[in-house]
């Protein structure tokens, strides 16, 4: 307790002989009361639609800290130093470390209840022992495999929008549609069929468990974090372990079901094509021991790829639709891209499901979609923790600081992505992603170096095919009654949803 009273003033002192300041520490708090004041000021605003500039609504206090002490700057997490990196290549510094060094940082009871202590919280030995298992289920060859199931469960949905548009009033073919609930469910729906196939009706039943440990979770983030306070028997904590307790029985059930199925399966089919039966299979190939994950560890990576696998594709979708719907233009361009590449030229079949080949070569898309990464991309910030003392772009850091890269803002430094990076653009990518901006990778939505998301291709792949399919089948605009307000909910989403006006086009 010594240690928390003094240590931050000596960590202050030592960054402050560096030039590097911030706002005032307070005694235990520091600044997570005056950062909740900023947010909550800003929280209700509205901007306008045509504005992309998220950073006042999701990081009013970095922005207000980086006016007063530029990018790097210190604040306060309690009585734990965080370190802004709001330069590139100290970012990149971090991100590209491979020794340790950057670890990923405790995230909470919370959090972990929700994603898991899975590949995107561990660290060291554990994350290499579990990325060797979890990694051949996300190969590209089998994410192609799941293509049909992804196109599958987005034509339930537009065939639903397709029957409200037909049957409009005065034959105008139109409906409008809260995009952004209806995303939510298709992706929740598709990794419920590609996670645990068969079993997906007891995959959506973690999907609305977890949907109350988000909002847990997200309590949790704006408050002072006592040690041990996770024990306390309050009302949130209580109702925490009751979730948690529910989310693992159901997918303790699902696996046992399916190691069961595989041991009693006279032939030696394995344990399916879909994620799970891809990750115990290679957890069994790893042959047990130290190599291999146990029990607890499945079940972690279950709830990591099932709550990252809907939510952050979701949100994709829902601005990907948000600004093809206020550029027409581009609505039109990707339009004619589908019907060239996934419909023979416009002249086949246009209720074909979309396969991976076809997907792979849209190239305009490709473009949007990195762009709606770029300026709505899921996550606003990325956290590594100085595991010992370090130098970090002429900066020596005391070991345990936390260092915080702004992602919505470092996504919109003019110096990296040019003069107009506040707008939409998504010919800045038509070189590829390296070369989008004066730094390569510079685009961090999905991190950067070995820590990066495993499910990128995923998520892209399940994107491609839902607006594949739409686009072929509706034009669209957004609704005169959309409230453009951007909310940081753990990843970033309309707060008021998204409704879009949907016109059923002629086949």
């Amino acid at each position: 307790m010594a240690q928390l009273v003094w240590r931050p003033y000596a960590v202050g002192r030592a960054l402050g002989r560096q030039g590097v300041r911030g706002p005032a520490y307070r005694l235990l708090v520091g600044n997570i009361g005056e950062a909740n004041e900023m947010r909550a000021a800003a929280s209700g605003g509205v901007l306008d639609r045509r504005c992309h500039d998220v950073v006042p609504r999701v990081l009013p206090h970095y922005r207000a800290w980086m006016s007063r002490y530029g990018k790097v700057f210190v604040s306060w997490t309690g009585p734990f130093p965080a370190l802004c990196v709001g330069d590139y290549a100290m970012a990149k510094e971090i991100l590209a470390d491979r020794t340790g060094l950057y670890a990923k940082p405790d995230p909470g009871a919370s959090i972990l209840a929700l994603f898991g202590n899975g590949l995107a919280f561990v660290n060291g030995d554990d994350w290499a022992r579990h990325r060797r298992v979890v990694h051949p289920a996300f190969a590209m060859d089998k994410l192609k495999m799941m293509a049909k199931t992804m196109a599958e469960c987005a034509r339930k949905v537009i065939q639903a929008w397709e029957a409200r548009a037909a049957a409009a009033a005065d034959g105008e073919r139109m409906v409008q549609v809260e995009v952004g609930e209806q995303f939510q469910e298709l992706t929740a729906d598709v990794i419920s069929h590609t996670a645990f196939g068969s079993s997906y009706r007891q995959g959506k039943e973690v999907f609305v468990a977890q949907r109350e440990l988000q909002y847990i979770a997200m309590s949790a983030l704006n408050s002072v974090r006592i040690p041990g306070s996770q024990y306390i028997p309050t009302k949130a904590n209580i109702r925490r372990r009751q979730l948690a307790k529910k989310v693992r029985g159901t997918l303790m059930a699902i696996i046992r079901e399916r190691q069961a199925t595989a041991a009693a399966a006279k032939e030696d089919r394995g344990y399916g094509n879909d994620l799970l039966g891809l990750m115990l299979e290679a957890n069994a190939a790893a042959g047990g021991g130290e190599k291999s994950m146990t029990m607890d560890e499945i079940v972690d990576e279950c709830k990591t790829f099932f709550f990252a696998g809907h939510d952050t594709t979701s949100h994709l979708l829902t601005w990907a639709m948000f600004l093809l719907g206020t550029h027409p233009e581009w609505q039109q361009r990707l339009r004619e891209e589908v019907l060239r590449e996934c419909c023979g030229g416009g002249g086949g079949d246009t209720e074909a499901l979309p396969n991976g080949d076809a997907l792979n070569k849209l190239k305009l898309m490709t473009m949007v979609l990195y762009e709606t990464l770029r300026l709505y991309g899921p996550v606003s910030m990325l956290v590594r923790t100085a595991t010992a003392d370090a130098e970090l772009g002429g900066v020596r850091v005391p070991k345990g600081t936390m260092t915080m890269m702004p992602v919505a803002i470092l996504h919109r430094d003019a110096d990296v992505w040019g003069a107009d990076a506040g707008e939409f653009d998504p010919l800045r990518f038509r070189g590829g992603v390296n070369k989008a901006a004066a730094h390569a990778g510079a685009l961090l939505a999905f991190s950067l170096g070995q820590r990066s998301c495993i499910g990128q291709d995923f998520a892209m792949m399940e994107a491609k095919t839902t607006l594949a399919m739409i686009l072929r089948r509706f034009a669209f605009e957004v609704s005169p009654e959309y409230v453009h307000a951007p909310l940081d909910f753990l990843t970033l989403q309309p707060k008021c949803g998204l409704p879009m006006v949907l016109k059923l086009l002629d086949q």
